[in-house]
């Protein structure tokens, strides 16, 4: 069995992953995660030290290895090395420096989002593009968040409407999310916001969205989460944080990047319908007047 083809060896590497995901035992699924969700760190550590992170025995991932086609660890390792190499380098190295600094509570938390910010960068480019040309050629759009990610999706779902009015938030507001998702036809796209642990609203509506024959791009902390898994675009955010919830900061910057890409690509049609937008806010007063606007 080949373990990755020579082009993009990581890509195959993931994509082997989330075809066998469902196969691997759950010490096997606990190791392929970590694997996925942490590149850089698999690239710079030692196999012992990865499978205490990860929770499981070191020679899991030995066997994990075997079993996705690999002679062994080393082998398996050696593409997350190139990966790095290969790769906009220097996120594990400021993960390290940054690693065991002290400093006030603030100072903390700053430094954490300043890493998701690095990390969810470093790992989307490919997958934000990817999901911009879904929305793009999708005839309907829908987005959904609840709970914690649900201001990752409004943000999404706010900043679209500007571009494209039709986008529409399935917020199940009044316990109608059953009488929403009727709405979805096929080749439509639906946004799933979501991370662990994950909302039964949010695999209600990746299940329906599949039931719909619509395209799922998927807004998760993990390649192998219950979204990632049966998404057709997976984008993953980091959300560490040293307070008690989970931070939705590099998920609002994952957003505006794609927004950002969306509005690049429609070009001129994408400027007009914002303006147009903007004019009408203004117009129906939703912009308190200050004494810098023009007279």
């Amino acid at each position: 069995m080949q373990a990755a083809t020579p082009n993009d060896p990581y890509a195959a590497l993931m994509a082997l992953i989330k075809a066998r995901h469902s196969e691997l035992s759950p010490q096997f699924q606990a190791g392929a995660r970590y694997l996925a969700d942490h590149p850089d760190e698999v690239a710079v550590s030692s196999m012992r030290s990865i499978a205490a992170r990860a929770q499981v025995q070191s020679a899991a991932l030995v066997r994990l290895a075997q079993q996705l086609g690999f002679a062994g660890w080393p082998e398996l390792k050696a593409i997350f090395v190139e990966r790095l190499r290969a790769g906009p380098a220097g996120y594990a190295a400021k993960a390290d420096a940054l690693a065991g600094k002290e400093g006030d509570l603030v100072t903390e938390v700053f430094t954490v989002q300043q890493r998701n910010l690095a990390a969810t960068e470093s790992a989307n480019h490919a997958a934000l593009d990817g999901a911009a040309k879904l929305l793009q050629a999708a005839p309907r759009v829908h987005v959904a968040g609840f709970r914690a990610a649900h201001p990752i999706a409004y943000t999404l779902h706010y900043l679209y409407r500007l571009l494209r009015p039709s986008v529409q938030l399935l917020s199940g507001q009044g316990g109608t999310l059953e009488m929403d998702l009727r709405a979805l036809q096929a080749g439509e796209a639906v946004v799933v916001v979501s991370f662990a642990p994950y909302s039964s609203e949010a695999l209600l509506v990746a299940q329906a969205a599949h039931q719909a024959d619509c395209r799922l791009i998927a807004i998760s902390d993990s390649a192998m989460s219950p979204l990632a898994l049966q998404a057709d675009a997976s984008i993953v955010i980091a959300v560490d944080s040293p307070s008690f919830f989970p931070s939705i900061v590099a998920g609002v910057a994952a957003v505006e990047s794609l927004v950002e890409l969306l509005v690049a690509r429609a070009g001129p049609d994408a400027v007009t319908a914002i303006g147009a937008a903007e004019s009408q806010l203004r117009a129906l007063g939703a912009y308190a007047k200050t004494s810098n606007d023009a007279n």
